[in-house]
């Protein structure tokens, strides 16, 4: 018989403990998957605060559309803007900066705002290829 996940939660027997690590495992792997390059961004704008600023030029603007496969088939999920910009430190660099819209319109329009302006990113004095545009200092 065929129970729904709740009710193994509920009824407590052996095996359901056994059941609920790796229904939270697959839940995790499956979120992490998914938002794990803005999990990285955020962590690295915190990191990156106290790096160096550098004025950069955002030249290449995109945005692309997300999909996930479900059950009735292949669904948006959002659109994915990202910046790319360059900047010299002294040879010419380069890095990104994405963020996840739920309408194309809005992605685009915010992708294009951004499209030939001068925009602050930190360099890392360590490694001068890593670079982070910050959320606030867009």
């Amino acid at each position: 018989m065929h129970q729904p996940i709740a009710c193994l939660l509920v009824r407590g027997s052996a095996l359901d403990w056994y059941v609920l690590p790796f229904i939270l495992i697959f839940a995790a792997i499956s979120f992490s998957a998914r938002y794990w390059k803005f999990f990285v961004q955020w962590f690295n704008g915190i990191q990156g605060r106290d790096w160096p600023p550098v004025p950069a030029l955002v030249d290449v603007v995109s945005v692309v559309v997300q999909t996930e496969q479900g059950r009735g088939g292949e669904r948006v999920i959002g659109y994915l803007a990202t910046l790319t910009y360059f900047y010299r430190n002294p040879e010419l660099q380069m890095g990104e900066y994405s963020r996840m819209f739920d309408g194309e319109g809005e992605a685009q329009a915010w992708a294009a705002s951004y499209k030939g302006r001068t925009v602050t990113v930190h360099v890392d004095p360590r490694d001068i290829t890593r670079s982070v545009l910050r959320k606030e200092e867009l």
